[in-house]
């Protein structure tokens, strides 16, 4: 009782901090959840649960702001939920240990995407095959298809295996590839990394690592964290939001990259 409380604690906290940087959180879910003492597999399934009820929940506090550019989302985000399913069900032929190993690598290069600064550039105004022009609540940025659609594929490969939600990898693309403002890119990838969540989550379960155990009592603080992140989004800096990105993401490959040396040792 006393671990279900604390672990429960611990992703209202998380959910909390990733609502607000526009990530699920999986890549600190699951090591708490393998910390716990779930497998690895059973741990990136229950974080795929959390994902799901967290992000659903910060969407709607976004998209009463508007701050959802739905367009956008299902534009890109079909290939992501597509590979995230086949990564998800093809993950039981990787071993925990290297699951781990790809995850942490990942996050890293994320997270020091994050750190970059992005500067302003003028809005292409003619028409180019490849090229989306989108003017949504008053701002306007180009979308290239060539390289978002084949990344953001790649992406829901990776965090289908390992549990995560593509938000660690979404973020930085929007904000750095397409030149999104923070503000949407968080709003929108809520509503992405709950399509992903669900499409990994399936693929897991089809494969019976869903452990059901602690899944009401997260499932609660998941939604609490999804409410008060959200609010708490739509009142900080954008500059801040990414400095926050930034920070978890390489404090979470770090977790993961202990964790998986520790399995190896």
């Amino acid at each position: 009782m006393t671990q279900t409380l604390l672990i429960s604690l611990s992703v209202f906290i998380i959910g909390l901090i990733m609502t607000m940087s526009g990530r699920g959180g999986g890549n600190f879910y699951v090591p708490l959840l393998v910390l716990a003492g779930l497998g690895m597999h059973q741990a990136a399934t229950m974080g795929q649960f959390i994902l799901m009820i967290a992000a659903l929940t910060g969407m709607v506090v976004f998209n009463r702001k508007k701050m959802v550019d739905w367009k956008l989302a299902l534009l890109i985000d079909p290939p992501t939920d597509v590979m995230a399913f086949v990564g998800g069900y093809f993950s039981s032929y990787i071993s925990g240990s290297s699951l781990k190993i790809v995850l942490s690598v990942f996050l890293v290069l994320a997270g020091f995407s994050m750190l970059f600064k992005v500067r302003k550039r003028p809005v292409y105004s003619g028409k180019r095959f490849g090229y989306w022009h989108r003017n949504f609540n008053g701002e306007e940025y180009v979308v290239n298809l060539w390289y978002t659609i084949p990344v953001t594929a790649f992406a829901g490969l990776v965090a289908g295996a390992v549990g995560i939600s593509c938000g660690s990898f979404k973020i930085p693309l929007m904000v750095l590839l397409c030149g999104v403002p923070m503000h949407i890119a968080v709003g929108t990838s809520s509503a992405m990394i709950a399509a992903t969540a669900v499409m990994g989550f399936i693929g897991h379960t089809i494969q019976g690592h869903f452990e059901p155990t602690y899944a009401l009592p997260l499932a609660i603080a998941a939604v609490l964290a999804g409410i008060f992140g959200g609010k708490m989004a739509l009142r900080t800096n954008p500059r801040y939001l990414k400095q926050i990105f930034a920070a978890t993401t390489f404090i979470a490959a770090v977790l993961m990259a202990i964790s998986a040396l520790s399995a190896t040792s």
